[in-house]
């Protein structure tokens, strides 16, 4: 079985063949790290600058200010609306111009800024990309104008039942943890929020050691490697400046390992076991109920993240899976059921997720508890077992024909546990899994407490708060 490609941090150059395409990564004595796959035959190429701090790393409170939760999502916005040398409109006609497709994310562990473009465009897309990165103004008329965009779009979520339950079981699960809280802020901390917090966030957590620069398509590494440390020298902003010695910034992986997104960001360790379950019942207007159960999940670096894939795949990863084929197939009580998981560095959350009429959440979420039980109990069959595999290779194959997909790779590999593993030595993990392990990972999960979730008319639900 092959090891996957190790991405040490004192490591300058790495080139490895990919099987069909070429990886190659450099370490800047800055701290920064470019990463790029280049892709035979590709017309475009999609970047991204990934800064390795999430909406987890927000302090709730500080001696001097009300606190920072929300701000990377705040940040995220800002950094769209201007430097010293682009206002927003010319930010826009920039990407626009070449026909870009760019946006940004703000996940729990990391932001992106991203832009996908044709390959005689690249050099527009990261001399933007990094302007934005390394030389937002954080204008204060801005600030109060995407105050009320990002209000709005908390709104819109609020009015999305499922998001509104997702939210809620990450809270449930995960409890206390900075993990457990909205990537986006709550209404309240956005309102609070002051622009000096915004901007000692941007300052104190953007810098050459905390950012990732990933390409891949039709991408020259040693012609971006070039441009993106002009663009950083080139910032007015000292901090940018690559001429100084730092230590890349990697997020500690292990479950009571403490994390940090960057000197000074606070210290977080893993969940404290959930000792009983919990159900949190939510009334809104609504025709059905949005029902999720969760429990404490795996960490991205566990190694029985394979056997997981296996187990999650037949129990809610598709139409053939059990909790399609009870839940909605035979029985007709929901339009769509399935299961899911979400690891991080520390901490992870497993969850089922189905939407159904009130009065049959109950039966609902019986069947889904019990799916997981049979598991847990009997196993899976060998059909089932080949299915899985079948459809873990056929997706991961057909996600790897899209740039974006393996831009996306490079940087959580560098960003986590600093192991790449390509598609070949991925499957091979998968197809190594035994049956024993996949019923050892169900019974684990299926002993844990459960959280339970449930949001929408309640009151023809025989759900209860305490149940």
């Amino acid at each position: 079985m092959r090891d996957p490609i190790l991405l040490p941090l004192d490591q300058a150059e790495l080139t490895v063949d990919l099987s069909g395409s070429l990886m190659r990564r450099t370490v800047h004595p800055s701290g920064l790290r470019v990463l790029t796959e280049l892709m035979p035959s590709a017309r475009s190429a999609s970047i991204g600058f990934w800064v390795g701090v999430g909406s987890r790393d927000e302090q709730s409170e500080r001696d001097d200010a009300p606190g920072s939760l929300g701000s990377t999502h705040f940040l995220e916005h800002l950094l769209f609306k201007g430097t010293p040398t682009r206002d927003a409109y010319e930010i826009a006609t920039s990407f626009d111009r070449i026909g870009a497709e760019h946006n940004a994310l703000t996940a729990k562990e990391y932001t992106c800024y991203y832009a996908k473009v044709r390959d005689a465009d690249l050099t527009d897309a990261v001399t933007v990309l990094a302007d934005m990165v390394t030389n937002s103004v954080l204008d204060p008329e801005e600030f109060e104008t995407e105050r009320g965009v990002i209000l709005e779009e908390l709104a819109m979520a609020a009015d999305d039942l499922a998001d509104v339950a997702s939210e809620q079981l990450f809270e449930e699960v995960l409890r206390d943890h900075p993990l457990g809280r909205p990537i986006g802020g709550l209404p309240e901390t956005i309102r609070g929020a002051r622009r000096d917090d915004v901007e000692r966030h941007y300052r104190d957590r953007y810098d050459p050691s905390t950012l990732v620069v990933t390409a891949a398509g039709a991408v020259d590494h040693d012609a971006l490697v070039a441009q993106v440390l002009a663009a950083l020298n080139a910032s007015p902003e000292e901090r940018w400046h690559t001429d100084r010695a730092a230590a890349p910034v990697r997020r500690a992986q292990g479950s009571d390992a403490p994390t940090a997104a960057s000197s000074g960001a606070p210290s977080t360790g893993a969940t404290a076991a959930l000792s009983e379950p919990r159900v949190c019942v939510t009334a809104r207007p609504s025709e059905q109920i949005n029902l999720m159960i969760g429990a404490d999940g795996i960490r991205s670096g566990d190694p029985r993240r394979f056997a997981f894939g296996i187990m999650n795949s037949v129990l809610g990863g598709g139409m053939s899976s059990r909790l399609f084929q009870e839940i909605r197939e035979k029985r007709g009580l929901a339009y769509t059921a399935y299961s899911f998981g979400a690891s991080y560095s520390d901490a992870g959350l497993f969850g089922i997720y189905a939407g159904t009429a009130p009065e049959k959440a109950a039966d609902v979420l019986e069947l889904s508890r019990l799916e997981l039980q049979r598991i847990a109990d009997a196993g899976i069959t060998e059909e089932e077992h080949e299915r899985a595999l079948g459809q873990i290779a056929g997706s991961s194959a057909l996600a790897l024909e899209d740039s974006d997909t393996r831009m996306g790779r490079l940087a959580r590999a560098e960003l986590g546990a600093g192991e790449l593993y390509d598609l070949d030595s991925s499957l091979e993990r998968f197809t190594a899994v035994t049956s024993e392990e996949i019923t050892s990972i169900a019974a684990e999960i299926a002993a844990r407490p459960l959280s339970v979730v449930a949001v929408g008319d309640v009151s023809r639900s025989t759900l209860r708060a305490s149940e």
